[in-house]
């Protein structure tokens, strides 16, 4: 289905005025957001305008009742400087399966795609083109009704805004495990990529941080034994030769780039296993010496190397080396800029003169 999507657009681009190629993520912004509204059931009104403040009521449901979610994903500039968009399918039907979880609409996931590529066509100038940067996209969805009463809002706001960012982590990285504090538990939301998710867990990374490391390795709610996943990322493991990393089961965020590197793994003749994992095991593999690699995925951070977990009293050190996430890092990376051939299919090009027909 197509969708006519109006454009009103910024009189000068303040993209020229920004180093696009060196700066961090979260700082900078594009000139122009995706906008659509949500009353009387239906999604209404999709369009392009200038980057802005938001109109709130105070009453508005989301700052009270948390119905809030988001996505990201990346775009990058390929051959041609063709804008490139990774698997963006995946991130629209994500953003649903949230939804679902948190009483809120279905977005349209073909009006999802559509208007990452309308925005990304209008801000290509914004992508970076420095190895390991890219233009991130952030859309995200909440509850705008004016009400004070703990019941699913009737009025949404579905926005895309853009950040150009250079890469997450320039360096391997040390992780502590948690062992008070908790991300998820089954039958939450650790499943959904909801925003009160990462609320929860800001004052035990601030405090991970002040003890020297750079994110939380979260641990099973129950007994704080089994690995779930990072601050920021899901985990992988190389343990003798073969690659683990925890199962989803509904704690666990589906990460987009954990699924594209499981499938990368295994086309590279690497045995993959999704399985509970624990410290217990973690901690024997490393004094055993069977312990070669860990590594984060997802992406805001892309592939992060691990470098030390902190357990308790123990820290668990890392090679100095990790070639299996290396090579993963950098097929990825040429995926992303068409340098090496796309065979699953996930790339999908923007075309600068895109028109939506209505």
């Amino acid at each position: 289905m197509s969708y006519h999507i109006s454009e009103t657009k910024v009189a000068t681009s303040r993209a020229s005025e920004v180093d696009i190629n060196n700066i961090p993520m979260g700082i900078a912004f594009t000139d122009h957001m995706f906008v659509c509204d949500y009353e009387n059931g239906q999604w209404h009104n999709p369009r392009i305008e200038p980057l802005g403040l938001i109109p709130t009521h105070p009453a508005a449901m989301a700052l009270h009742y948390g119905q809030a979610i988001f996505e990201g994903l990346k775009a990058t500039l390929g051959k041609d400087n063709t804008p490139l968009l990774f698997r963006p399918e995946e991130n629209a039907k994500r953003l649903n399966f949230s939804a679902d979880r948190m009483g809120m609409p279905d977005f349209p996931e073909d009006l999802f795609v559509e208007g990452l590529k309308k925005l990304v066509a209008i801000e290509h100038k914004w992508i970076p083109k420095n190895e390991g940067s890219a233009l991130y996209l952030r859309p995200f969805m909440y509850a705008d009704e004016a009400f004070i009463g703990m019941r699913a809002a009737t009025k949404y706001k579905f926005i895309i805004m853009a950040s150009p960012a250079g890469p997450f982590f320039s360096k391997p990285i040390k992780l502590y495990a948690e062992t008070k504090f908790i991300r998820a538990a089954n039958g939450g939301t650790g499943e959904a990529k909801a925003a009160g998710n990462y609320a929860a867990a800001i004052r035990p990374t601030e405090m991970a941080k002040a003890k020297g490391y750079d994110q939380v390795l979260w641990l099973d709610a129950q007994n704080f034994e089994y690995v779930m996943e990072v601050g920021t990322m899901n985990i992988f493991f190389k343990i003798d030769g073969k690659i683990v990393t925890p199962n989803l089961g509904g704690s666990v965020l589906a990460g987009i780039t954990r699924m594209s590197v499981m499938t990368l793994l295994r086309d590279k003749g690497f045995e993959v296993t999704e399985r509970p994992i624990s410290m217990r095991e973690i901690v024997a593999a490393f004094k055993n010496g069977t312990l070669e690699e860990a590594f984060g995925t997802g992406t805001a951070v892309g592939i992060a190397m691990v470098e030390e977990i902190g357990y308790q009293e123990l820290a668990i050190v890392f090679p100095r080396e990790s070639p299996v996430a290396q090579d993963i890092k950098d097929t990825l990376h040429r995926i992303k800029v068409q340098t090496q051939a796309d065979k699953f299919g996930w790339i999908v090009p923007v075309a600068l003169n895109l028109e939506v027909q209505a």
